[in-house]
């Protein structure tokens, strides 16, 4: 195993994690509930589960298209949200 690859993976990802959408919805849900830990492993699973779904994505892309198309592709992918999200109030 990688381990730069390891942590550099785990720093990029639990900083850009801090403050999203994600983590304030978890927060949201464990101030309302009185089970904790169905909230805690809730979300811990729908993220690995994600994370599983992105990272065979990304293999699979990887094997067809040069993996700077896949981060221009990606990066595109999140103005036009972003900018759909702002004009539709959707982000509200």
């Amino acid at each position: 195993m990688d381990m730069k690859v390891l942590f550099t993976t785990f720093g990029l990802i639990f900083l850009a994690e801090l403050g999203d959408k994600t983590q304030l919805a978890t927060l949201s849900f464990a101030a309302e509930s009185q089970s904790r830990l169905a909230v805690f492993i809730g979300s811990a699973a729908a993220l690995v589960l994600t994370s599983l779904l992105a990272v065979l994505l990304g293999s699979v892309l990887g094997r067809f298209i040069p993996d700077h198309y896949v981060r221009t592709g990606a990066g595109g992918l999140f103005i036009v949200l972003g900018v759909w999200m702002v004009v539709t109030g959707w982000a509200k």
